[in-house]
C-alpha cells in the first residue's frame, strides 16, 4: 500500500463530511480527482474502505481503522512542522481556525487583529464552516481551533466560552411584527425571507424543518448588511445576529425583534484538542481569544 499525505487528507475529509462530493472540496479537489484518487487507495489495499449509498458514504471497518491510523500520522506530521519552523527563521506559520457564521463576521475581526498584529510572522487560515463540522475537523486533527455553538456536542475536545450570540428578525421599521418586542419563530414561517449564503442558514433552514415548514429565502446574500439593506426595502425578514442588527439599525430603517426560541440565544465556545499539547503559539492564540471572554479554560471533564 503506497498512500501519500494528500491521499490520507483526502480520506478523512471523505469520511468526516459524509460524501465525496463535500469531501473533495474540503480537499480543494474536484470530484473527479477525488473520485479517482479513492479508487486507486481501494485498489492498492485490495480492501474496500468505503460503503457508498444514496445519502452518502461511511467507512468500511477497513476504512475505519485507516482513518484511526491517517489522523495518528498527519496530527504527527503537523508537529514536526511546526517543530522545525521554530528553528527556520523568517518562515511564517500558519494556525487553522474554523469559525461558525456569527463568530466568523461579528465576534472574530475585533478579538483577533490585535493578536495577528503582534505576531507580524503568523498567518491564520480561516474559514467558516458549520458547527458540527467544525467539530469533526479539530477531533481529526484538520484545524487546530475551532468556534462553535453550544448546542452541539464538543466531547472530548477542551473548550472554553467564547461569546454569546442571539440570533434576531430583522425586518422594515413599517412591517406589522416591527413593534413587537418578541416573538417565535413560526410565526414567521409564512413570510418572505431573505436568506444568508453560509453555515448561519443551514441552522435556521434546520429549525424551520423541525416545525415541518421548508424555507424558501427569495435571495441569498453573503453579508449581514446586506439582509438588513434588503429587509429595509421590504424585501422580507432576515435571520441575523443582534449585534450586526444593532450596528445596521444606526443607518437603515429597519427593527429587529429577539426569537423567543431556546436555539435562537447560542453560546460561542472555543474548542481544541488538548491545550496544554497544542503548539505553544497556536496555544497562546487560543488563550488569546478565552481571555476576551474574562473566563478560564474549561477541561473536558469540567462543566460549562
Amino acid at each position: 500500500m503506497r498512500f501519500d499525505l494528500a491521499d490520507l487528507r483526502l480520506f478523512l475529509a471523505v469520511v468526516e463530511a459524509g460524501g465525496i462530493t463535500h469531501g473533495a472540496s474540503a480537499a480543494n479537489l474536484s470530484l473527479a480527482a477525488a473520485s479517482e484518487r479513492l479508487r486507486q487507495m481501494e485498489a492498492s489495499g485490495g480492501v474496500s474502505l468505503l460503503d457508498r449509498g444514496r445519502r452518502g458514504v461511511s467507512a468500511t471497518r477497513a476504512g475505519e481503522a485507516l482513518a484511526h491510523h491517517a489522523r495518528l500520522v498527519l496530527r504527527q506530521v503537523a508537529t514536526m512542522q511546526a517543530e522545525l519552523s521554530e528553528h527556520a527563521r523568517g518562515v511564517r506559520a500558519t494556525i487553522r481556525l474554523l469559525a461558525n457564521t456569527a463568530a466568523m463576521a461579528e465576534f472574530l475581526p475585533g478579538r483577533l487583529g490585535p493578536w495577528l498584529a503582534a505576531h507580524p510572522r503568523i498567518d491564520v487560515d480561516l474559514s467558516e464552516r458549520p458547527s458540527s463540522e467544525i467539530v469533526k475537523a479539530i477531533a481529526g486533527g484538520l484545524a487546530e481551533i475551532g468556534i462553535v455553538s453550544d448546542a452541539i456536542e464538543t466531547s472530548p475536545l477542551t473548550t472554553s466560552p467564547f461569546a454569546v450570540d442571539r440570533l434576531v428578525a430583522v425586518m422594515s421599521s413599517t412591517h406589522p411584527m416591527a413593534r413587537e418586542r418578541r416573538i417565535a419563530f413560526s410565526q414567521l414561517l409564512g413570510e418572505d425571507q431573505i436568506g444568508f449564503a453560509g453555515a448561519l442558514q443551514q441552522h435556521v433552514d434546520d429549525h424551520a424543518a423541525r416545525a415541518g415548514h421548508r424555507l424558501q429565502p427569495r435571495v441569498h446574500l453573503r453579508t449581514f448588511e446586506g439582509i438588513c439593506r434588503m429587509a429595509a426595502d421590504g424585501v422580507g425578514f432576515g435571520i441575523v445576529p443582534e449585534i450586526a442588527a444593532r450596528r445596521c439599525r444606526r443607518t437603515m430603517p429597519i427593527a429587529f425583534v429577539r426569537l423567543t426560541d431556546a436555539w435562537a440565544t447560542r453560546r460561542l465556545l472555543l474548542c481544541s484538542q488538548a491545550v496544554q499539547e497544542l503548539q505553544p503559539i497556536t496555544r497562546q492564540l487560543f488563550e488569546h481569544l478565552a481571555r476576551g471572554q474574562h473566563a478560564p479554560i474549561l477541561r473536558p471533564d469540567t462543566d460549562p
